[in-house]
């Protein structure tokens, strides 16, 4: 009888791919805390306003690359696990969230009460899963909560964007607040929209794990 030799090379290979969409995820929650830092101590670290926008559209483009490569690659080595699948959602909320509280402060000042829409219904919608899946009932992603996902990027990305004529002084810091006041108050109408979406199409699940 053979006795078959495992290489433990061909045993690090072959687990690799398996790690490797974790470590996006895990590695995409630590970007949002040094976007704050940059953003809040840009002096201190010796950057200067000009370039500050390019180093955060850096920041924020490297998280949402990460955020399509750990799913891209679980799918296409076939290693979905149940800790990426709650990891994932997570860290897309710790950064988005992250980064909208850090507007709050410094030259975007967006109102406090504003950044808590999206708070309140990421907090509300993963308390449901979570009380449902207790429960033994899965409650299914929506499409109308990833068009939220994209829209809180993009919004996010344009005020970076705008960032760019402030520093250079072809924007008013009037004008950049006003601006992405607009453009955040839209991505809030449709997250609330979305939390509302998300409660009616699950109802008759909800209403079968409160039972």
């Amino acid at each position: 009888m053979k006795t078959k030799v495992v290489d433990s090379q061909t045993v690090e290979k072959s687990s690799f791919p398996v790690k490797l969409p974790l470590i996006l995820t895990i590695g995409r929650i630590f970007i949002s805390p040094i976007f704050l830092i940059f953003y809040l101590k840009y002096q201190h670290l010796g950057i200067t306003l000009h370039a500050l926008p390019f180093v955060l559209i850096f920041l924020l483009g490297l998280s949402e690359l990460s955020d399509f490569f750990d799913g891209y690659l679980a799918r296409k080595f076939h290693v979905v696990t149940e800790l990426g699948k709650i990891l994932d959602p997570m860290a897309d909320s710790i950064t988005r969230l992250t980064i909208l509280l850090t507007f709050t402060q410094g030259f975007i000042d967006l109102p406090l009460l504003l950044v808590f829409v999206f708070v309140y219904r990421d907090a509300m919608i993963s308390t449901l899963r979570t009380v449902c899946a207790l429960k033994g009932v899965t409650l299914a992603a929506r499409t109308s909560g990833k068009i939220k996902a994209v829209l809180q990027a993009i919004s996010i990305f344009l005020i970076l964007i705008l960032m760019i004529p402030y520093a250079w002084g072809a924007l008013s810091l009037m004008q950049l607040q006003q601006i992405s006041l607009f453009i955040i108050s839209g991505a809030a109408f449709y997250t609330v929209f979305s939390g509302a979406e998300y409660i009616y199409s699950n109802r008759l699940y909800i209403k079968q794990a409160w039972q």
